[in-house]
C-alpha cells in the first residue's frame, strides 16, 4: 500500500477515534496551552514595548536626532553645522548636584535646558501649567521644577527656596513627567530641571566638571537620518561626538527589554519542557488504554505505519488545538491587562497582534509536542496481535528504534538552534538548554532513586500499615514517582535557583557591599579645592580611609588604528565614555599584573595602563595603541601595563590610567572616596557642602538601594516565569493523579476487603503524596542550589550562601502541591464499593 493510501486510512481511523471526545487529553491540551501562552504573553509584552519605542522614538529622544558630548559643550564650528543642518536645535546639559535646604541636602540629577525644550512632547507638572511658566515663577529669582521624591526628602512646597551650588532658587512646580526620561539611563537622584542661563554664578558647570551636553534636532523632511548621521560622523570624526536618532530613541531601554524578554522566553521553555513531560505521560496513558484496539487492528492486517500515523494524526490535531488555545490566551491576557501593564512601564507600549511573536510561540509549542509525543508513539510498533489483552507499553524495549531516536535528536537540535536565533543569545540559550536537559536527567535519576528508597524503606515500616502501603505504592511498578519528580522538580528547580541567586545578590549588595564600599563619592572637586577638601576629611578621626584621583572621561575610538568596535566588538567598555585618570608614581595599592609602570617624571609619548580583565576580554596586548577622545581631542597612547582593578567593592577604579603629562593640561576635576563611620556621615556631608557648594556627594548606601530595587524587579519578573513553569507542573501532577486513579480505586477496594478503614487508606494516600512531593522538593532544591552556586561563583564571581527561608519554602511547596493534587483525587477510591470494583476487574 502506498504512503498516501496509508495516510488516508490513518486519517479515517483518527477521525473516528476523536469522535469519542477529549477524555484523557485535557491535560495534554492544558500543558501545551499554558506553555505556549507564557511564551506568547512575554513575547507580546516585549513586542508592544519595542513598538512603543519605535513609534515614540522622537518623543523619547526629544527630537529627530541628537548629538552628545562628554564634559564639554559644542564648539562654534559644531554649533554652526547644527544650525545649518536642523530646523530647530535645543541644548541640554545633564549632571549631578546637591539640592540644599538649611542643613538638609539631597542628591539630584539636574537637567539644564533652554527655552526650546522640549522640542517634541511636553513636560507634565502636578499643578498643571507649562514648564516655561514654572521656570519663570518669580521675576526676581530663578526657579526650578523637581520631582516629588526630591521635594519630599527636603520638605519643600511650591514657592519654597532651595540652594543649588552657590546660588539660591525657588521651587516653581512639582515635576510629574518628562517626555525624554527613558533616554537618561540609570540615575542615582531624582530629577530637577532648571534653565541653563539661570546656572550662571552657581559654579556647577566649571571646566573639568562632570556633565554631558545634548543637542536635540528637528530635521527638515528633505534630510534623511542616514545622510545627516553620516555627515556628522564624517565631519566631526575626532571630536568625541555621539549620535542617536529617533529610530532607536532609548537604546539602553531597548537592549534591556530585549535581553530580559529573551531570558523570560527561555524560562518559558522550561515550562514547555515540564508541559512536555505531561504531554508524554498523557499520550502514554491514552495509548495504554488503546492496547486492545491497536492489537485488534494488527490482527486485521494494519501495518505499523498505519497504526503510527493513526495516533500521530490524532494527537497532532489535538496538539494544534492546544497550541491555538495557548496563542489566544497569550494574546488576550496582555491585551486585556494592557492599560495596567502600560501604567507600570517606564516607557510607552503599543499593544496589538504581533504575528511574528505568535509564530515563534507556536513553533516552540509544535516542536515540544513533536519531541515529547514521538517517544511514546514510537512504542506502538511493539504492540502485536499476541499481546491483545496485555499492557504492551509496559513491556518491551525501553527505547524506541534508532530512526525515531535520530528524528527526536534532530528536532531537539532544531528547537535549540531556533531558540538561539530568536533570543539572539547563543551562549545563554545553550546554557539554558543544557541546564534543562541535565536537570531532566538528574530528576529522572532522582525519581528512580526515590522508588528504590521506597522499596527498601518498606522493611523499616513494618508495623506501620499506612506508611508501608504508601512506600509500596511509591516503589511499585505503576508508581507515579517519576512523573511527579519530573513535573514538580523542574519548575521548583527554576524557582529555587531564582530565589538563591536573588538572595545572594541582595545579600552582597545590602549586607556585604556596604562593609567594603566607601561611605561617599565626592565628584567635581576643583583643583583649587582638593587641598581644603582633604584637610577636612583626612583629619577626621571617624574617617578610616580617603582615596582621591584626577578624573576625566574618555571614549575609546580606535585600537591599533582601526575602529574600536571592529577590534573588540560590542564590549561594554566601548559603550559610551569611561573614567580616565593620570598619575606619576605608581599609586599606592595598584597591582601591576603585566608590563611596567612609566614611573615618576616620565615625559615621553602617552602611555596607558589598562584594567587587566577588560583588556583580556577585548583582546588587547602590551604594545597595542589605543586612541581615546577626551574633551574632543584624540590622545593616542601605547598600552605598557595591565592593572588589577576590582569593581566589586564600589570603590575607586579606572579602566584607563595615563602618565601625568599626557592629561594634566586638560581641564579636569578630582574625585574622592571617603570611608567613614556612619554616625559621622552627616557632619562630613554638611561641612563639605558648606565649604564647597559645587561639590556633589553621592551616598553609596542610596546607590545600593537603587540597585537593589532594580534587581528586585528583575527577580520578580523571573519568578513569574518560573511560576508559570510550576503551574504547568501542577497540571502534570493532576494528570498523573488522574491516570493512576483506577489503580488507587482497585487498591482501596482490596484494602477495604481486608479490613482497612477509610481513615487508614486516606492516611496512606496522603503519605504517598507527601513523600513524593517532599522528594521532588528536595531534589529541586539540590538542583537549584547547585545551579545558583555555579552562576554566583563562576558568572558573578561572588560568595555563595544558601538562603534557608527560600530553600525551606521550596521543599514545603513541593510537598503541599503534590499533597493537594493527591488528596483531590482520593475521594473516589475512598467512596468505591469493593464488591462492584472487584467484579468489574474480573
Amino acid at each position: 500500500m502506498s504512503f498516501s493510501s496509508d495516510v488516508r486510512l490513518a486519517a479515517r481511523f483518527a477521525s473516528r477515534e476523536l469522535r469519542g471526545g477529549l477524555s484523557g487529553f485535557r491535560i495534554l491540551l492544558a500543558c501545551l496551552a499554558l506553555g505556549v501562552a507564557a511564551i506568547a504573553g512575554v513575547g507580546t509584552v516585549r513586542s508592544a514595548i519595542e513598538a512603543g519605542l519605535s513609534e515614540e522614538g522622537a518623543a523619547l529622544l526629544g527630537g529627530d536626532a541628537e548629538v552628545s558630548f562628554t564634559y564639554r559643550f559644542a564648539t562654534e564650528e559644531e554649533r554652526g553645522w547644527l544650525a545649518e543642518t536642523a530646523a530647530q536645535v535645543s541644548e541640554i546639559a545633564d549632571f549631578r548636584s546637591m539640592a540644599v535646604v538649611g542643613d538638609d541636602r539631597a542628591l539630584t540629577q539636574v537637567k539644564a535646558v533652554d527655552d526650546l525644550y522640549p522640542l517634541v512632547g511636553s513636560v507634565e507638572l502636578a499643578s498643571g501649567g507649562t514648564l516655561s511658566a514654572a521656570l519663570a515663577c518669580d521675576p526676581d529669582m530663578p526657579c526650578v521644577v523637581a520631582e516629588a521624591l526630591l521635594t519630599d526628602r527636603l520638605g519643600l512646597s511650591v514657592g519654597d527656596d532651595l540652594t543649588l551650588g552657590a546660588k539660591a532658587y525657588k521651587l516653581g512646580g512639582i515635576l510629574e513627567r518628562e517626555p525624554d526620561s527613558a533616554t537618561q539611563g540609570f540615575g542615582l537622584g531624582p530629577r530637577l530641571i532648571v534653565r541653563r542661563a539661570d546656572l550662571e554664578g552657581a559654579g556647577l558647570l566649571e571646566p573639568g566638571t562632570l556633565f554631558e551636553s545634548h543637542y536635540r534636532m528637528i530635521l527638515p523632511e528633505t534630510a534623511p537620518l542616514d545622510t545627516v548621521k553620516a555627515a556628522a560622523e564624517d565631519r566631526f570624526a575626532d571630536s568625541g561626538l555621539r549620535w542617536r536618532d529617533a529610530r532607536n530613541g532609548a537604546p539602553g531601554v531597548a537592549r534591556f527589554v530585549d535581553r530580559l524578554g529573551a531570558f523570560l522566553v527561555l524560562v518559558g521553555l522550561s515550562g514547555l519542557a515540564v508541559g512536555g513531560v505531561g504531554v508524554s505521560a498523557a499520550v502514554r496513558a491514552y495509548l495504554a488504554r488503546k492496547t486492545g484496539v491497536i492489537a485488534t487492528l494488527r490482527t486485521l492486517g494494519a501495518t505499523r505505519r498505519v497504526i503510527f500515523l493513526t495516533y500521530f494524526l490524532q494527537i497532532g490535531a489535538l496538539a494544534v488545538v492546544g497550541i491555538l488555545l495557548g496563542l489566544v490566551l497569550g494574546t488576550l491576557v496582555p491585551l486585556g491587562f494592557a492599560p495596567l501593564i502600560a501604567d507600570q512601564l517606564p516607557v510607552p507600549a503599543r499593544f496589538g497582534l504581533f504575528p511574528g511573536t505568535l509564530a515563534e510561540a507556536a513553533f516552540y509549542g509544535l516542536m515540544t509536542a513533536l519531541i515529547f509525543t514521538l517517544w511514546p508513539l514510537a512504542r506502538t510498533e511493539e504492540i502485536r496481535a499476541a499481546t491483545l489483552f496485555r499492557d504492551a507499553l509496559g513491556a518491551g524495549r525501553a527505547l524506541p528504534r534508532w530512526p525515531f531516536l535520530a528524528v527526536i535528536a534532530g528536532l531537539l537540535a532544531v528547537l535549540v538552534g531556533a531558540a538561539a536565533v530568536f533570543s539572539g543569545t547563543w551562549e545563554l540559550t545553550l546554557w539554558t538548554a543544557g541546564g534543562i536537559a541535565f536537570a531532566l536527567f538528574l530528576l529522572t535519576l532522582a525519581g528512580l532513586g526515590l522508588k528504590w528508597i521506597a522499596r527498601r524503606g518498606q522493611r523499616v515500616a513494618r508495623g506501620r500499615a499506612a506508611l508501608r502501603w504508601a512506600l509500596s505504592a511509591v516503589g511499585g511498578p505503576r508508581s507515579e514517582a517519576l512523573p511527579v519528580v519530573l513535573s514538580l522538580g523542574l519548575g521548583l528547580s527554576v524557582l529555587a535557583a531564582v530565589g538563591q541567586i536573588d538572595g545572594n545578590l541582595r545579600g552582597a549588595i545590602t549586607r556585604e557591599l556596604p562593609d567594603r564600599a566607601p561611605s561617599f563619592f565626592f565628584v567635581d572637586i576643583q583643583r583649587d579645592q582638593i587641598d581644603g577638601f582633604l584637610d577636612r576629611v583626612e583629619h577626621d578621626p571617624a574617617v578610616s580611609r580617603v582615596d582621591h584621583a584626577p578624573m576625566l572621561r574618555g571614549i575609546i575610538t580606535q585600537i591599533n588604528g582601526r575602529p574600536a568596535n571592529e577590534v573588540a566588538g560590542d564590549h561594554w567598555v566601548l559603550r559610551g565614555d569611561r573614567g580616565v585618570t593620570y598619575a606619576g608614581t605608581q599609586p599606592k595599592g595598584t597591582k601591576i599584573t603585566d608590563g611596567i609602570w612609566w614611573g615618576e617624571g616620565y615625559d615621553g609619548p602617552p602611555q596607558i595602563s589598562l584594567a587587566a580583565e577588560e583588556a583580556g576580554e577585548m583582546g588587547i596586548q602590551l604594545g597595542d595603541e589605543m586612541t581615546v577622545n577626551i574633551l574632543g581631542r584624540d590622545i593616542t597612547g601605547t598600552v605598557t601595563s595591565f592593572r588589577e582593578v576590582d569593581f566589586s567593592t564600589a570603590g575607586m577604579g579606572f579602566i584607563m590610567a595615563m602618565n601625568e603629562t599626557a592629561l594634566s593640561g586638560a581641564p579636569h576635576s578630582f574625585i574622592a572616596t571617603v570611608y567613614a563611620e556612619e554616625p559621622a556621615e552627616a557632619a562630613i556631608l554638611r561641612d563639605v557642602g558648606r565649604a564647597f557648594p559645587n561639590v556633589t556627594a553621592i551616598r553609596v548606601r542610596d546607590a545600593i538601594d537603587q540597585v537593589a530595587l532594580l534587581l528586585g524587579g528583575i527577580a520578580s519578573a523571573t519568578s513569574w516565569g518560573a511560576g508559570a513553569t510550576l503551574l504547568t507542573g501542577f497540571l502534570v501532577l493532576i494528570g498523573a493523579a488522574l491516570s493512576g486513579e483506577r489503580e488507587r480505586v482497585w487498591e482501596a477496594a482490596v484494602l477495604k476487603t481486608l479490613g482497612a478503614t477509610r481513615g487508614r487508606i486516606l492516611t496512606s494516600l496522603a503519605l504517598r503524596s507527601a513523600l513524593m512531593g517532599a522528594g521532588a522538593g528536595l531534589v529541586a532544591l539540590a538542583a537549584g542550589i547547585a545551579g545558583s552556586w555555579a552562576v554566583v561563583h563562576f558568572v558573578m564571581e561572588g560568595d555563595f550562601a544558601v538562603i534557608w527561608p527560600s530553600a525551606i519554602g521550596i521543599v514545603l511547596g513541593g510537598l503541599i502541591a503534590n499533597l493537594a493534587a493527591g488528596l483531590a483525587f482520593a475521594w473516589r477510591p475512598l467512596a468505591a464499593r469493593p464488591a462492584r470494583v472487584l467484579r468489574a476487574q474480573d
